[in-house]
Order: C-alpha cells, then structure tokens, then sequence
C-alpha cells in the first residue's frame, strides 16, 4: 500500500476527477443526464420499458454503461470506502499482471458484475454505480497467488523478495480448498449479506449495496485469473503441498 503501481494510483485519480467534475462541475439537471448515459440502468435493455430515445447515449451506451459505471460513485464515503479496498487488492494485482493487463482485467470483472446485476434486476430503473464490483473481481484474482509459499504475504514475515509477485499460483481448486480463502470469503460474503438482505443504507438513504455485481464480479475474477496471470510455471505438484 506505500508503494502502489502508477496503473493503480492513475485508477484512484480517475476515480476521484470524475466525482469533482461531477460535484463541482455539472448542475443537478446535468448530473442527472450525465449518471443516465454512463451508470448500469437494467431497464435500458428491457424492451417493453424502454422507447426509442428513454435513455441518452443510444446503442453506444447500451454497450459502454457496462464499463463506465464503476466510475462513477456516489458520495464521499462511497469512493472513500471502494480507494480504501482497491489499494491493497489493485497493487497487488497490477504487480503480478502489468498494467495493461491489470486495466484490461479490471474492465472485464466490472462487466462481468453489470451482468449479474442485470439479471437478478431485470427491468429496474435505479442506476447502479461504483466501482465495488471490479474490486471484488481484482480481490478474487489476488486470492489465487498472495497465499502461496514464497508469495506477497510473505512479505510480512520477512521471508519474500522482489520475486514474490511471479510465484506460480495454485490451481483453483487448490484455492477453493485453502482454509484462509475460505475464512477470507465466509467473511466477505457475510458483510455483503449484511449490507445486501438486512438492507441497511450505504452514503445515505436510499442508497444500498448492489451485492449481485459484487457477487458477479468476485466469480468473474476467480475464473478468468488464469486467463490474464502471466506467471508461467511448474504446475502445482499436489504432493508436495502435503
């Protein structure tokens, strides 16, 4: 967290400049407009809702409002809250992938959480914003190599070196089966739980958490890790896990 990547810190400006501009810039009416063309409404794809010209931006907007929503938050707390789990988590994941994969990753695992959001919200006109759903998916894809012998975790004994971000990760079903990512996930999960089906309020009434993005998101990351990690290696010998 004290030596965070350029791709992570230029991830954290962005975050922070379209908020200002936002707050500082755009009336209530233009705001309005703005959180219409670029935040995740579900009801933009329903047919039987939506006429020609409901929603600004068109078609391009139909395909971009799956990326550009995590860019956009709610109120300080929201971006303050999703800066403070992306710092740990995207540092992490930008030193093993590269920034041009740790982007590139970041967008598919917020795509990946629009759609689990459209799914389980078919129809719904409330906007979902932030960026949660990439961070859950940047979370997830970390989970696969910082437990690992000789990884980031080490650090904190004293035990890594500069090598500990190009350590082979285990394979997923190695992951699904380490005690400390289960206690990690109980946990995360059960917050999500918390803020998703007890409903209680985040940055203000009305405002609750989207925990099927994050959900979305999270799942996405675990499956497509190996698809960008470019970490190659011996496979992981099971018997000298034992």
């Amino acid at each position: 967290m004290f030596n965070v990547p350029p791709v992570v810190v230029a991830t954290v400006v962005a975050l922070i400049a379209v908020h200002a501009f936002r707050m500082l810039v755009l009336s209530d009416e233009q705001d309005l407009r703005f959180l219409l063309t670029f935040a995740f409404v579900p009801a933009r794809y329903d047919i039987d809702l939506v006429s020609g010209g409901s929603f600004p931006g068109g078609f391009g907007a139909d395909l971009w409002t799956f990326f550009t929503y995590a860019f956009l938050h709610a109120d300080l707390l929201h971006i303050g809250v999703n800066i403070a789990w992306l710092l740990p988590f995207g540092a992490a994941l930008a030193r093993r992938f590269g920034a041009w994969r740790y982007a590139a990753f970041v967008l598919v695992v917020a795509a990946a959480g629009a759609f689990a959001h459209l799914f389980t919200h078919r129809g719904a006109m409330v906007p979902m914003i932030g960026a949660s759903a990439a961070i859950a998916g940047a979370m997830a894809a970390a989970l696969r190599f910082v437990f690992v012998p000789g990884g980031p975790l080490e650090l904190w004994r004293g035990g890594a070196n500069s090598d500990a971000y190009r350590v082979p990760a285990v394979p997923l079903l190695a992951t699904l089966r380490d005690p400390r990512f289960l206690m990690f996930l109980v946990a995360w999960v059960g917050l999500n739980a918390l803020f998703g089906f007890v409903s209680v309020p985040i940055g203000g009434e009305g405002q609750e958490i989207a925990w099927q993005a994050h959900i979305g998101g999270f799942v996405a990351g675990l499956l497509l890790f190996n698809a960008f990690d470019p970490v190659r290696g011996q496979k992981f010998d099971v018997r000298r896990s034992r």
